[in-house]
């Protein structure tokens, strides 16, 4: 049975240091088939986060944001699938990109612009919304969808307090 509670989580982050900060954390907490779903306008700090979960995970290469190749894959502690939507610009597109390899696999998924193809991915996610609140300062609304989502934002809240 699939939990549908959703639990929301506002972090202010100063400074892309903050914003890396917060993305280790998460690569920190990160288990086998997370999917973290990133939304935000253009520059809002998408990649920047993914670099952060990426550290998290052991990973030391730099993250390039994937708009060309649209995956990347990234080793570390767990394989780290860094998808980037921006390109593509309909749901029938994304579908037949095949993700389903990456979204029930054994690494963890970071996607930006999720947005654009949020009805093709499994119910239990954590949302990340970055709102762009002037040159460093960014809005992370994250959103818990799913028991495991839950407890990783318990966590991640009991680490930035």
């Amino acid at each position: 049975m699939v939990n549908n509670a959703v639990k929301e989580l506002n972090i202010v982050s100063n400074s892309p240091d903050d914003t890396i900060s917060l993305g280790k954390k998460i690569g920190e907490l990160a288990m086998p088939g997370d999917i973290f779903l990133l939304s935000g306008i253009l520059g809002a700090g998408k990649t920047c986060l993914t670099q952060g979960i990426a550290y998290g995970l052991g990973i030391n290469e730099y993250t390039l944001s994937p708009s060309f190749v649209l995956v990347r894959e990234l080793y570390g502690r767990l394989t780290l699938y860094h998808m980037d939507l921006y390109r593509l610009e309909n749901i029938e597109e994304i579908a037949e990109l095949g993700l389903d390899d990456y979204l029930y696999g054994k690494g963890v998924c970071a996607i930006e612009w999720a947005n654009r193809g949020m009805s093709l991915f499994p119910e239990e996610h954590l949302s990340i919304e970055i709102v762009y609140k002037g040159d460093i300062e960014r809005q992370f609304i994250f959103k818990a969808h799913g028991q495991r989502y839950l407890e990783l934002l318990e966590k991640i809240e009991n680490q930035t307090e």
